[in-house]
């Protein structure tokens, strides 16, 4: 009998209810993971990151009630963060997740993504409308708007305010590189923050395009983009990684990397290298990026006030980026002969290309016969550029 309770008292189920009033956030944690993974796969919200990010989660916070798990160590980041140990530390005493997430802590992911997304880009229509750049400059009005709401009104830090406002850009992977340099802790909450209000874009964009347009605004066509060649495809991600690597240095390598895949793709002779990084490369860094991410959302660092004004934040933050494009472009109509509908300029957000199938859609809504896509996609790809650049600003003044 000694050894049967020996194995009951050595299970999740003995530990959970024998120290329930110490667990009981886990359990909370738990239930979490379990309904962002049914938004995950059942309503297909970001399913490729989203349901991995909720398993994680679902795992860090099982450890608390399975002894001899040993898949996380909060412990030991900490101990990082302090410069008690190195990462060789980690890859000795740490569990599973541990070694997965120094790709996170070091920003081997973010990175990476990059590439993936850069191979699938196409700058076409930016190039074939420069305007669209300023558009997709507008739309991280969004992220500096948050930082100083953030530090002035909500007593967040400069690093953690700056962390938060990048959620304003609509991009998942920059908001993980800045938050892992800048805020480690916060980076649960912000991933799934981020994470979710991209998966949103549907649902939080076209009230607002529609507040901040006319029925004629929205009805305005725009002209066929012209062609670009193929040379000017080439030049770019070059000249881009150049001008950014000179006036941000700190954006460097998330506009190195995005421009990197790029020009696997357009110059034609690396088909191999960019197949690669569109779906294996991809495919790997999404796995491990979600889960180590997930694993640090525990109870500790997710069931808090702060986190709760994260979320409500990070809404207000997407919703000023999405509003900042609108606005801008009606200001730019006031003095072009040919105006830009300004639908195009809530494109300006990061979500490629969802966020510019929305401006699509809100468009075609008044006019079934215009077709806004290829010109939405300008500034789509801008933000793409503008909240990595946002992103290197803000680690170039706090990091």
């Amino acid at each position: 009998m000694d050894a049967v309770w020996n194995f009951i008292e050595q299970t999740g189920f003995y530990q959970m209810f024998a120290n329930f009033t110490e667990n009981w956030g886990n359990l909370v944690m738990i239930g979490i993971s379990l309904v962002l993974l049914y938004l995950g796969i059942a309503k297909k919200f970001e399913p490729l990151l989203l349901i991995g990010i909720a398993f994680g989660m679902l795992l860090t916070n099982l450890t608390a009630f399975i002894p001899g798990a040993e898949m996380y160590h909060s412990d030991l980041w900490q101990q990082l963060m302090a410069g008690h140990i190195g990462y060789g530390e980690i890859l000795k005493q740490g569990g599973l997740l541990d070694i997965l997430y120094i790709g996170v802590k070091t920003c081997l992911y973010p990175c990476l993504i990059f590439i993936g997304i850069g191979s699938m880009t196409d700058f076409g229509p930016l190039i074939a409308n420069p305007k669209s750049l300023l558009l997709g400059a507008a739309a991280q009005v969004g992220i500096f708007a948050t930082f100083v709401a953030c530090c002035e009104l909500l007593g967040f830090n400069p690093l953690e305010a700056a962390s938060i406002g990048i959620i304003g850009g609509a991009d998942g992977p920059t908001a993980i590189y800045t938050t892992s340099q800048l805020a480690p802790h916060l980076l649960g909450p912000i991933a799934v923050a981020a994470y979710s209000y991209m998966a949103l874009v549907p649902v939080i964009q076209p009230p607002i395009m529609k507040a901040l347009t006319t029925k004629k605004e929205r009805r305005i066509r725009m002209d066929s983009l012209r062609g670009v060649s193929r040379t000017e495809k080439i030049v770019f991600p070059i000249a881009v990684t150049i001008f950014v690597a000179l006036l941000v240095p700190s954006a460097t390598p998330l506009v190195g990397c995005l421009m990197l895949g790029n020009l696997w793709k357009e110059s034609g002779v690396a088909e191999r290298l960019r197949l690669t990084a569109q779906n294996e490369l991809m495919n790997i860094v999404t796995i491990f990026l979600g889960i180590s991410v997930g694993a640090t959302a525990t109870a500790q660092a997710f069931l808090n006030l702060q986190t709760l004004s994260i979320m409500l934040v990070g809404i207000v933050a997407f919703g000023m980026g999405t509003a900042g494009g609108v606005l801008l472009a009606k200001f730019m109509n006031l003095f072009l002969k040919k105006k830009i509908n300004p639908l195009i300029g809530s494109a300006g957000v990061s979500a490629v290309p969802m966020a510019a199938r929305v401006s699509q859609t809100v468009g075609q809504k008044e006019d079934p016969t215009n077709f806004l896509l290829m010109n939405a996609m300008g500034p789509n790809v801008a933000g793409v550029i503008g909240s990595a650049i946002a992103a290197g600003v803000m680690i170039a003044l706090f990091g």
